[in-house]
C-alpha cells in the first residue's frame, strides 16, 4: 500500500513531467491540465484530490498510483464510498490503441496511393510508406514517398485526418527533413525539385503560414488538402493564409497595479524565508492579477475578484505551483510558509534533477535567467524592455515560451526559448516572428505615428526600427535537435535568424557555447542546395 507521500510524489511528478496532461474517467476528458487547476490535501494520513476548471469541479480521496506507458492510473473513491474507481492522467489526447492507430495508418496508405496515381498521371509513385526512422526523427504518422518522371522527382509527405493537430501542423518541419533525406540519398541519379504536402482538408492554415516564408530558390513547396472521403485533392497557394489567429492585449500600467496590490504583497512576501527574497520575481498578468516566481516557477499569486455577491473588488491570494493552487486563510497560513519553505529549499540551481519542483517548467526558469543577463544572447538587446507572449495566439501544443525585446537599433527581437530537444524549434520560432511581424506592420496611427505594440503600452518611449524583427533561437547545446539547422537552411533569407547553444549549467550562468546566424551561411549554403535541384 502507498503512503501519503508516495501518492503526493507521483502525482507531482507526472504532472512535471507533463504539464499538457489531461485527466480521463471512463475514456472521457474531463480535466486538461493546461487550463485546469488541482488541489493536494494531505490529512489524517488521507490524501485528497480537488481539481477544477470553468465547468466542472471534482473531489476524490486518491488510495493509489500506478504508472505504466506513459499513463498514470489513480485509484479513486467518492465521499462515503467504499468501491474504487479509476481516473486517468495522459500525456497525450489520443486515445487510440496501437493497433487502431496503425489499422488507420495502414488504409490512409492506399487511399494515398489511388490519389497520387490519379492527380499525378504522368508520375510513378515510389517508395510510400509510414515506417519509423528514428535516427532521421521520421514517425509512423506521416506517410512519405516519392513522385517520379525520369530523372526529375518531388518528395511526397502526407498526414491523414485521425491524427492529432499538434501532428498536422508538425508535417512542414518533417517534410522539408524528408525532403534533404531524398536529396541526400538520391546520388544523382534523381533531382528532386521540391516538396508536395498532403493534409485534411480545412487543416492548412498554421502550415500556409509558415510555406510563405521558405526559400523558393532552393526547392518549390506545393501544399494540398485531401477529402479522404471523395478522394478529393485541392491545392492551397502558400500565398493565401488568411487572416492570422492573434491578438495584441494592451499592457497594464505597472506602477498603478503594483500599487493597488501592495497590502496583498506584503502578506505574500511575508511567508517567503526572508533570506530569500531578492530571488522572487513579480510579475503582472495583465491589470488583475499579479504573479510570485521562483526561477520561472509561479508559486503564489494575488487577483482581483468581487466580493461575496456584491460588486465590490477583493484582492485573493492563492499558493501552489504550477497548476496545483491553494486559496490563503488564516486557517492555512503556517501550511503554506511550510510549502513555500520546500519550494525554496529544492528550487535551486544546484538541486535533485529528480525532484518535480527541480525539473518544473525548464523554460520559464531559463526565461528569469536571461531576463537577468541577455548579454551572452547579443549584447545590443535591451533587457528593460522583454515582454512574454506579446501578441498570443492560438495554435496546437507549441511548447514554447515566446519573448518579444528589442535591440538598441529599435529593431524587435523574438526570442524562442526551449530548454529540451524539439525538432519543431525553427518553425515553431518562426510562427510568433510572423505575428510579431504582422503587427509592426499595422498602419501608424495618423496623430501619433505610433506603431500598434506602441499603441497598446509596449515600448513606451522607444522609437521603433521599420526594419522585420529578428529570431533569436534559444536551446542549451545539448538539447539543440539536428533537424534544427537543416529546416533553418529553407527558410527564406528575409527572416534574419540566429541559433545560440548555451552551457548546460545554464542554471547557475548563462553562457553561449556557439552561435550560428542566417548570414554566416552567405550564398555558399543556398548554392548547395540549388544543386540538388
Amino acid at each position: 500500500m502507498q503512503t501519503v507521500e508516495q501518492i503526493t510524489a507521483a502525482l507531482e511528478s507526472f504532472l512535471a513531467e507533463s504539464p499538457r496532461a489531461v485527466v480521463l474517467e471512463d475514456g472521457k476528458v474531463l480535466f486538461d491540465m493546461r487550463e485546469a487547476k488541482y488541489k493536494l490535501a494531505t490529512e489524517h494520513g488521507r490524501c485528497t484530490l480537488h481539481l477544477w476548471g470553468e465547468d466542472r469541479n471534482l473531489v476524490r480521496r486518491v488510495s493509489g498510483t500506478t504508472l505504466r506507458n506513459g499513463v498514470l492510473r489513480l485509484s479513486t473513491h467518492r465521499f462515503g464510498q467504499t468501491k474504487p474507481q479509476t481516473l486517468e492522467l495522459v500525456t497525450d489526447r489520443d486515445r487510440r490503441t496501437p493497433s487502431t492507430r496503425e489499422a488507420t495508418r495502414v488504409r490512409y496508405l492506399k487511399v494515398l496511393e489511388r490519389v497520387l496515381l490519379r492527380s499525378f498521371p504522368e508520375f510513378k509513385v515510389d517508395g510510400l510508406r509510414t515506417a519509423m526512422d528514428l535516427e532521421k526523427s521520421f514517425g509512423p504518422a506521416y506517410a512519405r514517398g516519392s513522385l517520379i518522371q525520369g530523372q526529375k522527382a518531388w518528395a511526397v509527405i502526407a498526414v491523414n485526418a485521425e491524427e492529432t493537430q499538434a501532428t498536422v501542423d508538425g508535417i512542414l518541419t518533417l517534410g522539408i527533413l524528408w525532403l534533404q533525406h531524398c536529396r541526400d540519398s538520391g546520388d544523382g541519379r534523381r533531382l528532386y525539385q521540391g516538396l508536395k504536402l498532403i493534409v485534411p482538408r480545412g487543416l492548412a492554415i498554421l502550415t500556409l503560414s509558415r510555406m510563405a516564408w521558405l526559400n523558393p530558390a532552393v526547392a518549390q513547396w506545393e501544399l494540398w488538402e485531401l477529402d479522404q472521403k471523395s478522394e478529393e485533392l485541392e491545392q492551397r497557394d502558400a500565398a493565401d493564409h488568411g487572416n492570422l489567429i492573434t491578438r495584441l492585449m494592451h499592457a497594464p500600467n505597472e506602477q498603478a497595479a503594483h500599487e493597488r496590490f501592495a497590502e496583498s504583497k506584503l502578506r505574500v512576501m511575508a511567508l517567503v524565508p526572508e533570506t530569500m527574497r531578492e530571488a522572487v520575481e513579480q510579475r503582472l498578468r495583465g491589470g488583475t492579477e499579479l504573479a510570485f516566481l521562483l526561477h520561472g516557477l509561479e508559486f503564489a499569486r494575488v487577483r482581483m475578484g468581487y466580493a461575496g455577491s456584491s460588486f465590490n473588488s477583493a484582492q485573493e491570494i492563492t499558493f501552489g505551483a504550477g497548476a496545483n493552487e491553494t486559496p490563503m486563510t488564516e486557517e492555512n497560513e503556517n501550511e503554506l510558509r511550510e510549502l513555500v519553505a520546500r519550494l525554496f529549499a529544492r528550487r535551486i540551481a544546484g538541486g535533485d534533477k529528480r525532484d518535480p519542483l527541480y525539473r518544473m517548467q525548464p523554460e520559464r526558469w531559463l526565461e528569469s535567467v536571461l531576463r537577468r543577463d541577455f548579454e551572452p544572447l547579443d549584447a545590443r538587446l535591451d533587457p528593460k524592455h522583454v515582454y512574454t507572449q506579446v501578441p498570443a495566439f492560438a495554435a496546437a501544443d507549441r511548447g514554447m515560451l515566446d519573448l518579444l525585446g528589442i535591440t538598441e537599433d529599435g529593431r524587435l527581437a523574438v526570442i524562442e526559448l526551449k530548454a529540451d530537444e524539439d525538432l519543431h524549434l525553427a518553425l515553431q520560432g518562426l510562427d510568433y516572428w510572423v505575428r510579431v511581424r504582422w503587427h509592426h506592420l499595422q498602419n501608424p496611427d495618423n496623430t501619433t505615428g505610433l506603431g500598434e505594440f506602441q499603441r497598446h503600452g509596449y515600448f513606451g518611449g522607444l522609437r521603433l526600427s521599420a526594419e522585420p524583427p529578428r529570431l533569436y533561437l534559444v536551446a542549451p547545446a545539448l538539447r539543440v535537435h539536428p533537424a534544427t539547422e537543416v529546416v533553418l537552411r529553407y527558410l527564406s533569407p528575409r527572416v534574419e535568424w540566429s541559433l545560440i547553444a548555451l552551457d548546460e549549467r545554464w542554471r547557475a550562468k548563462v553562457k553561449a557555447v556557439w552561435r550560428k546566424r542566417n548570414t554566416d551561411a552567405g550564398s555558399h549554403s543556398t548554392h548547395v542546395l540549388q544543386g540538388r535541384v
